[in-house]
């Protein structure tokens, strides 16, 4: 009887420290998801000339979708994703600033995103992670009266950082909320019959606070 005893005891002490370590296990696999919230684009350091009126910039809402795929190692996730996004920001009318951050006035186009991730599992279903990589946006050029002209466009090339957190809200499914910070570098001008300028460096800062729900296969 005493050695039945014993056996429950090491038994249930056992499944009492193997739960939480199961809840923590960190997530895996392939998955896809959508994504939505805040978009704005300025002028980087470089070009804030500091003057009342030069620091406009587009604020709009974000929609898109992602991908990626999650290795897990132990508590830890590495992970590749790629994501499509656009947005509703534009420029506005402004006598102060007539040049507009350096590009005319332009609306967002089509953001384009390929990078990696490495998060931890802190908690039962919840990883907390870090992210980087190069994204391509556009800039599509603003007409007189106001309509988009997605024929003439600017086209940039920059980098990503970003940080947010991630809870499983069913056994494959998930919502997320990050922030992410992209600076642009470097871009060309498209003309409406294909032609393109050579390539010349610019300053532009974006940042964005994204929520997004997604499904693991």
């Amino acid at each position: 009887m005493r050695k039945m005893i014993t056996s429950l005891l090491l038994a249930a002490s056992a499944t009492a420290f193997a739960t939480p370590a199961m809840a923590q296990d960190a997530p895996s696999g392939l998955r896809v998801g959508v994504i939505g919230g805040l978009d704005i684009i300025r002028p980087g350091s470089t070009e804030d000339s500091d003057v009342d009126g030069d620091d406009q910039s587009t604020e709009g809402f974000l929609y898109g979708v992602d991908a990626g795929y999650d290795l897990a190692l132990g508590r830890i996730v590495v992970g590749v994703e790629g994501e499509w996004s656009n947005s509703t920001g534009k420029t506005k009318s402004d006598r102060n600033d007539p040049n507009f951050f350096g590009y005319g006035k332009v609306a967002p186009g089509r953001d384009l995103y390929v990078g990696a991730r490495v998060g931890f599992a802190a908690g039962a279903g919840t990883l907390i992670y870090a992210k980087g990589g190069y994204t391509n946006a556009h800039l599509n050029v603003l007409t007189s009266n106001g309509d988009i002209d997605r024929k003439e466009k600017f086209r940039l090339d920059g980098w990503r950082l970003g940080a947010g957190v991630e809870h499983a809200i069913g056994s494959n499914s998930y919502a997320k909320v990050e922030y992410r910070y992209s600076n642009y570098t470097d871009a060309d001008f498209e003309f409406r019959d294909g032609g393109t300028t050579n390539r010349f460096e610019v300053d532009t800062d974006r940042h964005q606070i994204v929520a997004g729900v997604g499904f693991r296969f």
